[in-house]
């Protein structure tokens, strides 16, 4: 078996760096005009040969060049690839999605996740921060019309929520008023888990004195509960799903169902978004990947967390010659932007 040397490393860096532009295999008489490494294209074909031997290449039909396997992506992005820097336009687009104000932090994901499926013409799947149990702030009810009221609920984490009831009396603005200022001051501080506890031990007179019955107690509760569990339910946003299909490789209609199919279903997402590492970027090549729905793809992930403890993961897939080291240049400028290095 032939052994990894520099010039072997630096034909295959060349075969990669090619092929993820062109999507045509590489041949040696390419690599021998276009890059200076004072070898012939005799010598670049043995040298590919002996990559092919190695796993790190495929030839898809004798007479062509090669192409990279996912062997050889592996080493290329584990030891070969050298960072990128990017554009200026880039650096803008990312600018611009991370600037966004800290109360609107539930949209902050998504703004991220469109720039950099605008930045790489890849799909994104994303999360939103979340804290790990939003704590009330504030209870708001708002009358719709007659009975109808919007029970709203405002986090500690600027969360807005609100669950839209029908109560069993219409009640006056006064009452609405004097309702809300003593929920407020029952639940602030209080999370979903601590529900039952409060729910037992609530003073009702206190609410009857008011003019509020048991049921419109129980119906409020339940709404404010509801809203809070909702607030703790992670968001999943998709960018750019169909932009996958753009690349040759998948103009295959089966290949092309398998990783739709896959990406539209809400679990598979849950999974490709789990156990990601504070900090850390995963890059995830071909069959690494877990769910044989997107074998024929990349995947790099990161998890950004906000505020020390509100996080959002996103994942970018593209096939298995994606841009690695742009992908790579955009997350750390992320994650660098929220002080992880």
């Amino acid at each position: 078996m032939p052994k990894m040397n520099e010039r072997k490393m630096k034909i295959l860096e060349a075969v990669i760096s090619d092929y993820i532009v062109s999507a045509e295999p590489i041949g040696s008489r390419t690599i021998a005009k276009k890059y200076d490494f004072g070898l012939s294209s005799a010598t670049i074909r043995n040298e590919m040969s002996d990559l092919e031997e190695m796993g790190y290449v495929v030839a898809l039909h004798a007479s062509s060049g090669r192409v990279p396997s996912n062997k050889g992506y592996r080493l290329y992005v584990d030891n070969v690839m050298k960072k990128r820097r990017l554009s200026a336009s880039e650096r803008e687009l990312l600018t611009q999605a991370l600037q966004n104000e800290s109360g609107k932090m539930d949209n902050i994901m998504r703004e991220i996740a469109q720039a950099v499926s605008h930045i790489t013409n890849y799909t994104i799947i994303a999360t939103e921060p979340l804290a790990k149990s939003h704590k009330i702030r504030q209870i708001q009810l708002i009358i719709i019309e007659g009975p109808i009221v919007a029970v709203v609920i405002i986090t500690d984490q600027n969360a807005v929520k609100n669950k839209v009831v029908v109560m069993p009396n219409v009640m006056t603005q006064g009452l609405i008023r004097r309702v809300s200022e003593a929920l407020t001051m029952l639940l602030q501080d209080s999370v979903a888990e601590d529900f039952n506890q409060i729910y037992a031990g609530m003073m009702r007179h206190r609410f009857k004195e008011m003019g509020l019955e048991d049921v419109s107690v129980d119906t409020i509760f339940a709404a404010i509960r509801e809203a809070l569990y909702a607030a703790n339910i992670t968001q999943i946003h998709t960018i750019g799903i169909k932009r996958i299909l753009d690349f040759p490789e998948f103009s295959d209609l089966e290949k092309a169902r398998a990783i739709v199919g896959t990406l539209e279903e809400k679990e598979n997402l849950y999974a490709l978004l789990g156990g990601i590492d504070d900090g850390n970027v995963q890059i995830v090549i071909g069959e690494e990947n877990e769910n044989t729905g997107l074998k024929d793809c990349s995947v790099i992930r990161a998890k950004i967390s906000v505020n020390n403890h509100m996080t959002g993961n996103i994942a970018i897939i593209g096939p298995t010659r994606m841009d690695y080291a742009q992908v790579m240049s955009v997350l750390q400028t992320v994650l660098s932007t929220f002080g992880i290095e």
